[in-house]
């Protein structure tokens, strides 16, 4: 109810801001320890990547990119937060403006290029937080680190967040840094979790604890990629997918305001595209592979969805700008019984 009242002051704002003043908002609240928790429905715990999740709803990555709001927003009822995504260099992103609203289609386009303070400030935050529940990090490369050099990036951040996390989430899938999709490639994929995964196994030897390793891709993916993906995700034992990141697509929002910006786009209209790769990749993988789905979760109804297409959890950020907190409750209840 609050979320009714605060959104049409949000949404008279520059949409960057409304984010770090919504950010700020939560860090405060933090901060005093006032109560902004909502009432949560019960729900059965699933296990999955051998973590037992109080319930299948997540907050996506791209949010709290910093790790700085974790308990506050794990107070609106997530039954896992993913924060980032992280490099190991801190790193202004794109220039602005660089984060759109088109409001007709509840849709964001966004270029912001990983924008982030880089991975030591994000330890440092989740050893300042006093949350207990899953948590993700979500892991990705410096802007001007060369391509062929992407895998040092990654293993430096897994390095130094795998004590910290839950799981880890490699992401290769975002559109807005320079050839990062062309990880998503079959060779690529090979000399990118090949490593990640040897890493991972000293890693647990070294902290007496494995922590699952999950791949986030692209929605703008075709059959005979998804295929590739499949494979490598078998081949090197991967603990999750993800499906998916933002599109490149327009499709759904032609003539609309900000719609010719450059950028991924996320809610509504990428749902039927987010929702049709995570149906081939579940077909692709059967049990083998958990997958999380996440692209345009609006309400209850497409929350099921993603677990009718396949997926064990649903992930949502882009729904949470247009509905608040309601969504989440929603969502909860939708996919409870599932």
């Amino acid at each position: 109810m609050l979320y009714e009242f605060a959104r049409p002051f949000l949404f008279a704002l520059d949409a960057e801001t409304a984010h770090d003043l919504t950010l700020a908002s939560l860090r405060t609240a933090q901060a005093l320890h006032l109560p902004v928790a909502c009432t949560v429905p019960s729900a059965r715990p699933v296990r999955v990547m051998g973590l037992e999740f109080p319930n299948r709803i997540g907050l996506a990555a791209g949010l709290d990119k910093n790790g700085e709001c974790i308990e506050g927003l794990a107070a609106l009822g997530f039954g896992h937060i993913e924060i980032g995504t992280v490099t190991p260099r801190p790193q202004p992103g794109n220039p602005k403006p660089r984060l759109f609203r088109l409001p007709e289609r509840q849709a964001i386009i966004n270029r912001m290029g990983f924008n982030n303070h880089g991975v030591d400030a994000l330890v440092a935050n989740v050893r300042r937080s006093a949350f207990q529940g899953i948590l993700g990090i979500n892991i990705g490369k410096n802007f001007d680190t060369p391509i062929e050099r992407a895998v040092d990036d990654y293993l430096a951040c897994l390095r130094k967040v795998y004590a910290h996390a839950s799981y880890v989430t490699v992401n290769v899938s975002s559109p807005n840094t320079k050839n990062l999709r062309q990880l998503q490639g079959e060779s690529e994929l090979d000399g990118l979790l090949g490593p990640l995964k040897r890493e991972q196994a000293a890693l647990a030897q070294q902290h007496g604890r494995h922590v699952p390793l999950a791949l986030k891709i692209a929605p703008d993916l075709d059959e005979a990629q998804l295929k590739v993906i499949a494979d490598a995700l078998r081949r090197h034992r991967i603990d999750a997918a993800i499906a998916t990141n933002t599109t490149l697509s327009r499709e759904g929002v032609e003539h609309l305001a900000h719609a010719d910006e450059a950028g991924g786009l996320s809610g509504a209209p990428v749902f039927g595209k987010a929702t049709t790769v995570l149906g081939a990749l579940s077909r692709h993988l059967g049990s083998e592979i958990p997958l999380i789905g996440v692209g345009g979760v609006m309400d209850g109804q497409s929350a099921r969805a993603k677990l009718e297409a396949g997926a064990q959890l649903v992930q949502l950020y882009t729904g949470l700008i247009y509905r608040g907190p309601a969504l989440v409750k929603e969502a909860i209840e939708a996919t409870r019984d599932a």
